[in-house]
């Protein structure tokens, strides 16, 4: 049997067992969901930042553009996070470890919202209606009621775990699939059972382990950025890979160049988890913004990603690496090994990823 067919790409008729990782904050972006999609892969898009009207529409410009199976992906309300209000003392004390990076990017200072994301239960009824092919999720496992409707609907769940009680917890409630979340993996650390800080076991021992913990297919996730780690997942007992940073490298994700160049450039050697930009503990390339106020108190997520939102735009548009999010994984200075600095399609680096996967493979035997 060729590496390429797995249980997982059997149920959803992939061509091939690479998960694009569904990134958050409007990284995510329909050219690239396409075209991992259209390439035989399981293309993603990240909807938790959007309403329920945003994320139909998202699902519907995917749809208008493939008949291949996608993926949405939501966080999943974590301690409160749906509900978190603040009077107005509190929302000054969160805001004014900011006031100083707002009057140097020249923005003024924002005044409290009515929510500082959108309700959940609004973007369940949403992915529910667009009936993506597979709804991933993170942060904890939905309700009976709402897996038990996927079920109806035939959508395929895939929950993230990064212990092997997490994955145990999934398979309980009856999830289809569990994506095994190595510590090395950019972006955020989607712990539920216990505190991110606690739980940073990498991949090669994680992966292993929930592939024995539950009898379901696993997906790998985090250090994967070419075929030698493809192959070692499939050989530790994944039936697919969840690859984020070679992804939001490419050219149509949502990130901005001066984050693609960063990714494909010396700077991706030193990552650091902070929860400087969300309030939850994430991985990213170490700058400024990170070292100055990952030091002291923080907002509560959502609150922290709000205000640290309302900085973005300027910082993009400035180009201040300095004071924007880089997500990034440890496996990223894999990416730009050819020298080239070249900002590849997704199209591209699928191909490369199939062609390092057949060599790794012929290099050591099947699995």
């Amino acid at each position: 049997m060729s590496w390429t067919e797995t249980d997982f790409t059997r149920r959803l008729g992939l061509r091939l067992p690479i998960v694009q990782g569904p990134f958050g904050g409007g990284l995510s972006a329909v050219d690239l969901a396409v075209a991992v999609s259209e390439g035989g892969g399981l293309g993603s898009f990240g909807v938790h930042h959007l309403d329920g009207a945003g994320i139909r529409e998202i699902a519907s410009a995917i749809r208008a553009r493939t008949a291949r199976p996608f993926n949405l992906n939501l966080w999943i309300p974590f301690r409160g996070s749906d509900e978190l209000s603040a009077d107005t003392a509190t929302f000054d004390a969160w805001l004014a470890p900011l006031r100083g990076f707002f009057d140097e990017l020249g923005v003024a200072l924002p005044t409290p919202p009515e929510r500082y994301a959108p309700a959940y239960a609004e973007q369940i009824d949403a992915v529910l209606d667009a009936r993506p092919a597979v709804f991933s999720f993170v942060y904890g496992i939905p309700s009976a009621e709402v897996l038990a409707r996927c079920r109806e609907l035939d959508i395929v769940t895939l929950g993230a775990a990064t212990t092997p009680a997490e994955a145990r917890a999934l398979a309980a409630a009856g999830v289809d699939a569990v994506v095994a979340t190595g510590m090395e993996a950019g972006g955020h650390r989607v712990s539920f059972l216990r505190d991110a800080e606690q739980v940073l076991t990498g991949g090669l021992a994680l992966v292993p382990q929930v592939a024995d913990a539950v009898d379901l297919p696993v997906v790998a996730a985090g250090g994967i950025a070419d075929g030698r780690g493809i192959a070692a997942a499939l050989t530790l007992g994944a039936q697919a890979v969840q690859i984020g940073t070679g992804f939001l490298a490419c050219r149509e994700s949502g990130t901005h160049d001066a984050h693609r160049m960063a990714l494909l450039g010396p700077a991706a050697e030193d990552t650091g988890l902070t929860r400087a930009f969300s309030g939850r503990l994430a991985r990213g390339i170490r700058n400024r913004f990170m070292h100055e106020i990952g030091a002291g108190p923080l907002a509560p997520y959502p609150a922290q990603g709000w205000l640290s939102g309302r900085l973005r735009a300027a910082a993009i548009a400035q180009e201040r690496t300095d004071l924007m999010s880089l997500w990034c994984g440890q496996a990223a200075p894999l990416l730009g090994r050819s020298g080239s600095g070249a900002i590849p399609a997704a199209a591209g680096y699928l191909q490369r990823l199939v062609a390092e996967t057949d060599r790794a493979f012929a290099r050591h035997g099947p699995r």
